[in-house]
C-alpha cells in the first residue's frame, strides 16, 4: 500500500496502481446544505460509494468543499458528519491512503483529519503521477480568468489575521454565522447561473489550456464548478470537471490507463 508519509508538500507525488486497483476522485459533497435531514441521506450515500469503491481503491482523492463549511476552532470542530469520519478512518486504518483538496467553502481545514485520520491537506493544485499517467489536481476555485472579487475575498479568507480573528468568536455564534454565509454563497451562484455549461469559455476548461500549452499533463481534475464535464484540452490531455453529489452524484475512477466519470446509484 501506498503510505501517507509520501505525500510531501512539495513537488510531484508518484502512486503506482496495482493490478486491479484504481483511483477513485470526488468532489462538492456540501455536507450540511440545505439541512440536517437532506445532508444526513446525502452523508449515508457516500459511506455507501466509500463502500461500494473499497475493494478497487489505491487511492481515493477528495477534491474540496466536502463541507458546505468547516473551521476548526482550537479544541472544537463543526458538529455533526459523524458517519463520515469513521468511514475515512476505517479506510486509513486498512491502508487505502486518502487525499483531501481543500475547497472554497472548507478551506479552514488545518490538521484535525491529519493528525486524527491520516489525511493529508492540499490547498493548491497538485501535481501527481498515476500509473504512467500525469494529473493536475485540485479544487478549482480562484482558477482561471475573472471573478477578480472572489480571488480577493480568498485571500483575506486565507489569511492568518482573519482565521485568527474568527477563531476568537465563540463557536456557536461562528459556525451559525458561517453557514449563513455559506447559504447565501450558494444562492448568490444559483442566481447567477453559474452551473451552466459556458462552452470554451469555461474558466477552468481555459485554465486547463493555458497551463496545457507549458506542460503535459494527461488530465486535469476539478470540482467547483458542479458540472460532470470530460473535454479534450489537446493530444491525449484531457479536462475532467467531477460535478457534484446533490443533484448528479458523479465520481472519476481511473484504472492506469483509462479515465471515466461514473454515477453512483
Amino acid at each position: 500500500m501506498t503510505s501517507t508519509k509520501t505525500f510531501a508538500a512539495e513537488g510531484t507525488i508518484s502512486i503506482p496502481l496495482q493490478e486491479g486497483k484504481k483511483a477513485y476522485f470526488a468532489s462538492d459533497f456540501h455536507l450540511g446544505m440545505p439541512n440536517k435531514e437532506i445532508s444526513l441521506q446525502r452523508e449515508r450515500k457516500i459511506i455507501r460509494w466509500l463502500e461500494y469503491i473499497r475493494p478497487t481503491a489505491e487511492v481515493i482523492f477528495l477534491v474540496g468543499d466536502i463541507f458546505d463549511f468547516w473551521f476548526e476552532y482550537k479544541q472544537s470542530i463543526p458538529k455533526g458528519y459523524i458517519r463520515l469520519q469513521g468511514k475515512l478512518a476505517d479506510l486509513t486504518d486498512a491502508g487505502i491512503p486518502i487525499i483531501f483538496f481543500s475547497g472554497n467553502h472548507d478551506m479552514w481545514m488545518f490538521d484535525y483529519f491529519t493528525k486524527e485520520l491520516a489525511i493529508p491537506i492540499f490547498r493548491k493544485p497538485k501535481q501527481f503521477i498515476l500509473g504512467q499517467r500525469k494529473f493536475l489536481i485540485g479544487h478549482g476555485d480562484g482558477l482561471g480568468p475573472g471573478d477578480h472579487i472572489y480571488k480577493i475575498l480568498k485571500q483575506i479568507f486565507a489569511s492568518k489575521l482573519c482565521q485568527w480573528l474568527f477563531a476568537r468568536i465563540h463557536p456557536n455564534t461562528g459556525i451559525a454565522i458561517a453557514n449563513a454565509w455559506s447559504r447565501r454563497s450558494r444562492m448568490a451562484s444559483d442566481a447567477k447561473g453559474e452551473e451552466k455549461f459556458m462552452g470554451d469559455d469555461e474558466w477552468l476548461y481555459t485554465y486547463a489550456r493555458e497551463i496545457e500549452a507549458q506542460e503535459h499533463h494527461d488530465y486535469y481534475i476539478f470540482g467547483h464548478r458542479h458540472l460532470p464535464l470530460n473535454l479534450p484540452v489537446g493530444n491525449n490531455s484531457y479536462y475532467i470537471n467531477l460535478g457534484e453529489w446533490i443533484n448528479h452524484c458523479t465520481y472519476g475512477s481511473f484504472d492506469g490507463n483509462r479515465m471515466e466519470l461514473t454515477t453512483f446509484h
